[in-house]
This record gives structure tokens, sequence and C-alpha cells, in this order.
């Protein structure tokens, strides 16, 4: 039997798109469990997450994204984990080349694709930055993690906003946990004005600089 897929989808008021990013994961072929966290949300996203049988979990007021990610691990029951935002589109076949490279490298903690920029439909190009190049990096729908791993290298850091991404993969390297990348771009991911990253900058800002401070200390 192919490996479980817990897929964890953390989102606040994400009608607007997250259509798009479950019927991308739908389309895979892979055994999957679809977690949406909804992270006190004042629109129809928990509706329709229910309608496309996901299991809805939810925070009555908003916990940010980090909480909403943790609240969704503590509740899967997959051989292997995906976080994947509400607004990014998976491309066809990419998670099952994801779990088959997982699958067949026992060795490994996670494999990591690779993600490219696109611009939503509604915004005006100018008004926000894409990069040309599919890069890796980012964490939503690119990387397929043994779930076993959190059991070595704890949770994510709810302390942090923005951060949990960078300290996450420095734990990874702490506990020697290995990282399979391959050429692949496994995911679309949407560039509009409320995006996260762009909202939170300044809270973002903060958690590196905790988090660099972290490394330091441990010496790396």
């Amino acid at each position: 039997m192919d490996p479980l897929i817990s897929v964890i989808m953390p989102v606040r008021n994400g009608a607007k798109y997250i259509r798009e990013a479950l019927d991308s994961l739908f389309r895979q072929g892979c055994r999957l469990e679809v977690i949406v966290v909804d992270d006190g949300s004042e629109d129809e996203t928990a509706a329709i997450a229910a309608e496309y049988g996901c299991r809805v979990l939810s925070h009555p007021v908003s916990q940010g994204p980090v909480v909403a990610k943790n609240t969704g691990l503590q509740a899967a029951t997959g051989d292997f984990v995906l976080f994947m935002d509400h607004d990014d589109r998976m491309r066809e076949g990419a998670l099952k080349t994801l779990c088959e490279t997982l699958s067949g490298n026992p060795g490994a903690a996670a494999a990591e694709a690779m993600v490219r920029d696109f611009l939503s439909p509604e915004c005006t190009p100018g008004n926000v930055s894409l990069r040309e190049e599919p890069y890796y990096g980012l964490f939503t729908g690119a990387i397929l993690i043994r779930r076993s791993v959190f059991g070595i290298i704890g949770p994510f850091n709810s302390a942090l906003t923005a951060g949990e991404i960078i300290d996450w993969s420095d734990r990874m390297a702490l506990h020697g946990q290995v990282i399979r990348k391959i050429d692949l771009v496994s995911t679309d991911r949407r560039v509009h004005d409320s995006n996260f990253g762009r909202t939170r900058r300044n809270e973002q800002f903060k958690d590196f600089a905790s988090v660099l401070r972290a490394r330091l200390k441990n010496g790396r």
C-alpha cells in the first residue's frame, strides 16, 4: 500500500484561493488526508474545506500560522507530512514524485523540490516582485517530510511568527537529518498583495534576528 500523506494547510480567510489549492492536491493521485487548520477565519474557508472532504480544525481566534502548523501536526496520522499554503497550486504529479523519492531513500528525512512564483491575476505587474527562476528554500508545497522526524526534532517553535522554517532547518541539521533535494518544480507560489511574508515583514525580521542569535549561541 502507498504511504499515507498528511497535507496540513494553515489558513485564515482563504475562501478566495483555497479551491485552486485543494483541486491541485486531489489531482495528485496519492493517498491523502488533508487537514485544513482554519485559523480564525471570518469567511467561508471552513465550509469550502469541508465540502472537499477535508478534516477541518478550527481556532476560534487567530493564533498565527506557526501554531496552526503545530495544530495540524498533532492531528496528522500519515507516514509523510506536507505543509501547503491555501493560495498556492501544486503541479500535477509532483507529490507522487516527492513520495517516490522519499520512499526510495530510507536514509532521508525529507525530500525537497522547488517552487516558482506566479503573479495572481488580480494583481498589477510591477506592484509586487517575482523571482524569475525556480528556487529551493520555501516550505510550502515543496518539502515532503517523514512524520517521525518531528518526534526527533520537536514541533515548530511557536514563539516565532515567521522565522519557523529557518529554525526548523537548523534543528534538522543539528540532529543530522538529511534532506534529499530533487530537480523538480513542485509548486506554483502565488504572489499577491496580501502574502503573509509581505504583510508581516517586521515580525519576519525580528524572528530572523532571534534565530541568528540562537545559531551564534550554539556555535553554528
